[in-house]
């Protein structure tokens, strides 16, 4: 029996990468090569992986110049695209890291898309009441991936190293998600009625009043991105986090929009003529995110978060999403904690909680690689 030709790897094109990630079930937003216009800071490169003349792997390649010397960091955000349930990684990240190290990388940080655990939000719900419970790995998980063990085993021995994770959040993409699966355990697709019921009843209350009360949710366009960002700069200040410029979100809109029809869509819940809530979510696929979201501190009991919500679930459904991904949580689940709050909100849409392999470095130059984790470390 003749065996396959080597995996090589080489730069391609912003066309040939879109092609790739479109013949997919999915892949993340972060992969995609319009996510490169919306980090200009960043020097991006599509790479290809090729079996013969056959692509079979992609990645976006973010590349962050050290001050004062022409060496980088290459980022792979959520990638890359390959087959991690290959029994032999190294045939896929050693060319990689070939390539990255003739590119001027010394080191590559990547964060694989495989999950390694699973918690229901019965757990999480039953975790937050016990005082004996701190973290959400106290508690034993609903499932284990050997998949996910079969990979972070892999990688030891490879020669990468786990990022150090605070609170669950990474210092690039979060390690913990909470997401909504939209088809059973045989894969039939959900109807909403079963989403719903598969919420808490302060949610289906909350989705109801909202109804009752008047709440109008319907997608915006462009124009509307400076009505959200304006409610966004609102939710800021309120609950103390630094809100991204306009630019930023006119840039992803515009870079997204023209990959794809509807990868991009732009959310807005209104009671009376007020924005009360508004929201921006993202579909590569079958995956479907919520990305960012905003809301009013005024009217906050007409619950025009839920019914956002719940409109971004429905149109999910209406477009053959599988899951339902609210990104990231921490791993906190002390009642004390103020990021309890966020974590309880989700839990509600009677989701699961997932844990990644999280994100892991691979030095290429260690002195380089050392003074770049110190500066880091004194940095963070």
């Amino acid at each position: 029996m003749t065996s396959p030709p080597p995996l090589t790897v080489r730069t391609i094109t912003t066309t040939e990468h879109a092609a790739h990630i479109a013949s997919r079930a999915s892949a993340s937003f972060l992969q995609t090569p319009g996510w490169a216009q919306v980090k200009p800071e960043w020097r991006a490169e599509s790479l290809g992986w090729f079996r013969g003349g056959e692509l079979v792997g992609t990645a976006l390649v973010l590349y962050r110049q050290l001050p004062r010397v022409k060496r980088y960091l290459a980022y792979l955000p959520e990638g890359p695209v390959i087959d991690w349930t290959d029994d032999d990684l190294s045939a896929w990240l050693t060319p990689m890291a070939a390539h990255l190290k003739k590119q001027g990388a010394f080191g590559v940080r990547m964060g694989p898309p495989v999950v390694t655990r699973r918690w229901s939000a019965a757990q999480v719900k039953e975790g937050i009441a016990d005082e004996s419970i701190t973290r959400l790995t106290d508690v034993p998980p609903l499932e284990r991936s050997r998949e996910g063990a079969a990979v972070v085993s892999q990688l030891h021995e490879l020669g990468w190293r786990p990022q150090a994770v605070e609170g669950g959040f990474a210092a690039g993409q979060p390690q913990y998600n909470f997401v909504i699966p939209l088809t059973d355990d045989a894969g039939t697709v959900r109807s909403e009625d079963d989403v719903l019921k598969g919420m808490n009843q302060l949610w289906r209350r909350n989705i109801k009043k909202a109804a009752k009360e008047g709440v109008v949710v319907e997608q915006g366009t462009r124009t509307d991105l400076k009505a959200f960002h304006d409610l966004y700069v609102h939710t800021a200040e309120r609950d103390h986090f630094t809100p991204r410029g306009l630019a930023y979100f006119e840039t992803m809109y515009d870079a997204l929009s023209a990959e794809a029809p509807g990868r991009i869509t732009l959310w807005l819940a209104r009671h009376d003529g007020d924005l009360v809530a508004s929201t921006i979510a993202i579909r590569v696929g079958t995956h479907a995110w919520y990305s960012y979201g905003a809301s009013s501190t005024e009217k906050r009991e007409v619950r025009g978060s839920n019914a956002v919500q719940w409109a971004m679930i429905r149109d999910a459904l209406a477009n053959g999403a599988t899951v339902y991904d609210l990104r990231g949580i921490t791993d906190t689940l002390d009642a004390a904690d103020s990021h309890v709050g966020l974590i309880q909100f989700k839990v509600g849409t009677g989701g699961e909680a997932v844990e990644h392999v999280g994100e892991w470095d691979l030095p290429l130059n260690r002195p380089l690689y050392r003074a770049f984790d110190l500066y880091m470390r004194r940095r963070g």
